[in-house]
C-alpha cells in the first residue's frame, strides 16, 4: 500500500466501538493511550515528501489515534505522523495522563530547526531517558523555554500528546523561510538593455541557483505550503525556499521554466492577468514580452498561477504605484477581476504580489475583501510565523551574487530570543 494513501485523513472507525461515555478529540477520533513494545520509526508527511522523521524507544508513552489496519497517527508537530500498530500495546490504566501538562504549557510562536539527529529526553536533564530522536532537515514547534538547575537551556516540544525535551545546542531557532524574488531571465550574449537591472538575471546564474538548491538539499514548497506553514498547520522542512516570477514575462516560459523543470523544483508565477497574449509573440530579447495562454499553462507544470493585479501594474503621474493612489473598493475589485482571469489556469488564486511592492492600509484590507489569502512584497527579509501574511517580505538573489553568498543569504541564521521560564520541578 502507498504511503501517501495511507496518509489520506480517512480515519474511520467502527460506531460499534463508540457510546455515550466514549471522549472523542476535536477530530472526531478515538485517543488510545499506548506504550511502545520496540524501538519503532515514526513516519510523516514534511513539506511534499512522505519521510522518516523521527523514532520513539521502547517503553516509551504516547496517544494515537486510529487510521487503518497497518498505521495510528500520533500528534507530530504541526500535523500527524504515523506510527505501525505493532509497534505497541494499549495502556488500560496509566499512572501518567497524557495531555494534560501540555495544556498548562506557556505556547511559543516559534520552530526549532534540526540540522542533524538529535536526542528527545523525558525530562530536562541529560542524565534522564532518552525517549527517542528527532531526525535531521525538520521545522518543529517549541511548546516552551526553560532553564534547568545547570543554567542549560530546553526546548519543550509535544510528540504523540507527551511532552518531551530537547537541548538547546542540539538545534537552533526558525528564522523564516526565503521566498526569492525573479522578473526576467535572458542570455548574456542577448541582454543589451537590461544588463545592469536588479529584475533581470541570466539563465547561466539562475540555472546554477537552482542547481545549488537541489545539492544543497532544498525543497521549493508552494505558497499554499508556506500559508500553512504561517500558520502553524503543516510541516515543512528546515530547508526550505519559495520561488516567485513576479509579472508574467515571455522569458519565464523561455528560460525559467525548462531549468526548474531540469532539477524538479516548483515556483510561483504572479501574473498581470490584462497582459496575457492570445497568441505566442516571436521572441524579441529587447523588449518586455509577456506570455500568451497556451504558454502559461504549458508552464503549469512547474508554476502556480497567482495574482499580480489586472490594471494596477503601473506608475501614477507622481512616479508612484498606482495602486496607492486607488480607492479601497477600486483595489478590491481589481483584484476580484484578476482572479476571474486566472481562474481558466487556476480556481485558487489566493495570493497576490503588490505591483512595485506597492502597498498600503487600504491595499491590505482590499486584498482581505477580494478573497485573497497572502500578499508579497519587496520589502526584504524572510517569513515566519506571526507576520503579517499581507505583508510578506522577499529577498533578491542577483546575476552578480556568488553560490556562496546566496547560500549565506537563504541559510537559517540566528533570531531573536523566545520567552522563558524556570523549570521549577527540577529546580526545588
Amino acid at each position: 500500500m502507498s504511503i501517501l494513501l495511507i496518509l489520506l485523513p480517512l480515519f474511520i472507525f467502527s460506531s460499534a466501538q463508540a457510546d455515550d461515555e466514549t471522549n472523542f478529540d476535536s477530530n472526531g477520533m478515538i485517543p488510545v493511550q499506548v506504550k511502545m513494545l520496540r524501538d519503532s520509526d515514526i513516519l510523516a508527511q514534511v513539506g511534499s515528501d512522505v519521510i522518516k522523521v523521527g523514532e520513539l524507544n521502547k517503553d516509551q508513552e504516547l496517544m494515537v489515534y486510529p487510521l487503518n489496519s497497518e498505521y495510528y497517527e500520533l500528534t507530530f508537530g504541526n500535523a500527524h505522523g504515523l506510527i505501525q500498530k505493532d509497534s505497541f500495546l494499549p495502556i488500560l490504566k496509566s499512572k501518567k495522563q497524557l495531555g494534560l501538562a501540555l495544556a498548562g504549557l506557556q505556547k511559543i510562536n516559534q520552530n526549532l530547526i534540526t540540522t542533524k539527529e538529535i536526542n528527545m529526553f523525558d525530562s530536562a536533564d541529560v542524565n534522564s531517558t532518552i525517549s527517542g530522536v528527532l531526525e535531521g532537515n525538520l521545522r518543529y514547534p517549541i511548546m516552551g523555554r526553560l532553564r534547568d538547575k545547570n543554567d542549560d537551556v530546553w526546548y519543550e516540544i509535544n510528540i504523540g500528546d507527551d511532552i518531551k525535551y530537547v537541548r538547546a545546542e542540539d538545534c537552533e531557532l526558525d528564522d523564516g523561510v526565503p521566498i526569492l524574488t525573479y522578473h526576467h531571465v535572458l542570455k548574456d550574449d542577448e541582454n543589451k538593455l537590461f544588463r545592469h537591472t536588479s529584475t533581470t538575471t541570466s539563465d547561466v546564474a539562475f540555472d546554477a541557483q537552482m542547481a545549488y538548491l537541489k545539492e544543497a538539499g532544498y525543497q521549493t514548497i508552494s505558497m499554499y505550503q508556506l500559508e500553512g506553514y504561517l500558520n502553524n498547520t503543516v510541516n515543512i522542512p528546515a530547508k526550505a525556499v519559495v520561488l516567485t516570477f513576479d509579472d508574467g514575462l515571455k522569458s519565464v516560459h523561455r528560460y525559467a521554466y525548462p531549468i526548474l523543470k531540469k532539477y524538479g523544483q516548483q515556483a510561483t508565477a504572479f501574473i498581470i492577468s490584462s497582459r496575457i497574449k492570445h497568441q505566442p509573440q516571436p521572441w524579441d530579447a529587447n523588449s518586455l514580452q509577456f506570455m500568451s495562454i497556451s504558454e502559461m499553462k504549458e508552464i503549469q507544470s512547474v508554476f502556480d498561477i497567482q495574482s499580480h493585479t489586472h490594471f494596477l501594474h503601473r506608475y501614477s503621474d507622481d512616479n508612484q504605484p498606482v495602486l496607492l493612489s486607488r480607492t479601497e473598493r477600486n483595489i478590491e475589485l481589481d483584484l476580484e477581476r484578476s482572479a476571474r482571469a486566472l481562474s481558466q489556469f487556476n480556481p485558487k488564486v489566493l495570493y497576490v504580489s503588490y505591483p512595485f511592492g506597492g502597498y498600503n492600509d487600504k491595499a491590505i484590507q482590499a486584498a482581505k475583501l477580494a478573497g485573497y489569502h497572502m500578499a508579497v512584497t519587496t520589502v526584504k527579509g524572510k517569513v515566519k510565523p506571526g507576520d503579517n501574511p499581507f505583508t510578506l517580505k522577499r529577498l533578491y538573489i542577483l546575476s552578480s551574487d556568488s553560490i556562496p553568498e546566496m547560500a549565506k543569504r537563504i541559510a537559517n541564521g540566528s533570531s531573536e530570543p523566545v520567552p522563558m521560564y524556570q523549570l521549577e520541578s527540577e529546580l526545588e
